[in-house]
């Protein structure tokens, strides 16, 4: 093996640290003897090991460090050869310094944990909120809805199923004074897709129809009460499937109820 190779191969450095056996040692100590190469780098990993000893050994006063590190720079016909036990100081300081990387690494982790657990509690607060708001508009709305429909004043209209849809039915809530109408559809299927229920207020001679609105979004609305427009005048209401955004005129093929005030 060349003198490059066996320098760069790593046993040098175990043979300062003392961690060889006494046949490899042996080895190391016969080719230091006959190859100067070899035996200047060994000198210099030694004399790396003194200086980084320096900076956190406290097992030896300053006088005897000094005679040591006199000695091992006038050395150089042979090799001192370092037991493990006098190199327990700089174990120690690297044992330290990886446990202090270990520890950095494990609070990093924890940290990126915590704040991982920090979002998804937002994410999680924030969809809860939003629902929140969401049932408290439905309850808002629901409750408005009903007021309106217990209204004294309202005339109610009930609404019977016809030939198309005989098991039909709805009912009206119209207060003659204000004008405004709710329909009670719960009576009434689920309307095709692409279809709408639309809403009829009557005159009955001449027969005059006119659409005060549509059951939209039908499938969402639990309670199944509708607001539609108001309705100055009507002898009766009458509720008809049409093609989605309606008909000028109702398609009396597809009439769902009708009733007379």
């Amino acid at each position: 093996m060349e003198a490059q190779e066996y320098i760069e191969s790593g046993i040098l450095e175990l043979y300062v640290y003392g961690l060889l056996s006494k046949a490899e040692n042996e080895e190391v100590s016969s080719m230091a003897k006959n190859n100067a190469e070899i035996n200047d780098e060994i000198i210099a990993i030694e004399k790396a090991i003194i200086a980084l000893s320096s900076s956190f050994s406290p097992f030896h006063s300053v006088a005897n460090y000094e005679k040591i590190k006199e000695k091992l720079e006038l050395t150089h016909t042979h090799v001192i050869e370092l037991e493990p036990a006098k190199n327990w100081a700089q174990y120690m300081g690297w044992a330290a310094a990886i446990l202090l990387l270990f520890g950095i690494g494990f609070q990093y982790s924890q940290m990126d944990q915590t704040n991982t657990q920090g979002t998804k509690s937002e994410i999680e607060k924030a969809k809860i909120e939003k629902e929140f708001n969401v049932l408290k508009l439905k309850n808002t709305a629901n409750e408005a809805s009903l007021a309106a429909i217990r209204d004294t004043k309202n005339t109610v209209v009930a609404l019977g199923g016809q030939a198309v849809a005989p098991e039909s039915f709805a009912k009206v809530y119209w207060n003659q004074e204000t004008k405004v109408v709710y329909i009670d559809a719960a009576g009434l299927p689920e309307p095709p897709e692409g279809m709408v229920y639309q809403v009829w207020a009557l005159k009955l001679n001449p027969l005059t129809p006119t659409s005060i609105g549509f059951l939209e979004k039908f499938d969402v609305n639990d309670q199944k009460i509708f607001s539609v427009n108001t309705a100055d005048e009507a002898e009766a209401f009458g509720i008809t499937l049409e093609p989605a955004g309606g008909s000028l005129t109702p398609t009396m093929e597809q009439l769902y109820t009708l009733g007379k005030v």
